[in-house]
């Protein structure tokens, strides 16, 4: 089974609060994801979002910090009627800037040693150094994308699939 959380930007005025419509929406851009990944509107975390989410809340948790839950969690949702489903989330333009700002100034080493004794067991498997560069490499993608999209002043929809 594969779960992705796919992030897609687009202006905000385009967007409407309808599971429906976001499913529609999302679905479509799923559809077309390596022709808008290349657009640099569209960016997508395989399978270990919610580990990365635990390398941001390692070091700003504690400070009592609430910018590391925008790059993967943070947003608004919008739930299908029956709950069914995971609901969509909704970054708005100054959101998005939020979430791009604290990537800039978040030192990877640094949320990567917080985060090792909580990230690193269950991927114990692998060697540490090619865990890390897995979680570098989503850092970096993600630091881009919410970038990108401050920079055009637009929101991002993200979707959870499995």
């Amino acid at each position: 089974m594969s779960i992705n959380m796919q992030l897609r930007a687009t202006p905000e005025s385009e967007i409407r609060e309808d599971w429906t419509w976001l499913a529609e929406f999302m679905g479509g851009a799923l559809d077309h994801f390596q022709d808008e990944l290349r657009a640099g509107i569209a960016e997508m975390v395989e399978y270990h979002f919610h580990a990365l989410h635990e390398v941001y809340r390692a070091a700003y948790e504690p400070q009592g910090s609430w910018e590391w839950e925008l790059p993967i969690f943070g947003g608004s949702p919008v739930f299908e009627a029956t709950r069914d489903h995971p609901p969509f989330v909704i970054l708005r333009p100054a959101v998005v800037r939020e979430a791009a700002d604290f990537l800039t100034t978040a030192s990877f080493d640094d949320l990567w040693e917080a985060a090792r004794p909580t990230v690193l067991p269950p991927f114990s498997a692998f060697d540490e150094a090619e865990v890390k560069g897995w979680f570098l490499g989503h850092h970096t993608d993600l630091h881009a994308f919410y970038s990108r999209t401050a920079s055009a002043g637009q929101a991002v929809v993200k979707a959870f699939w499995y």
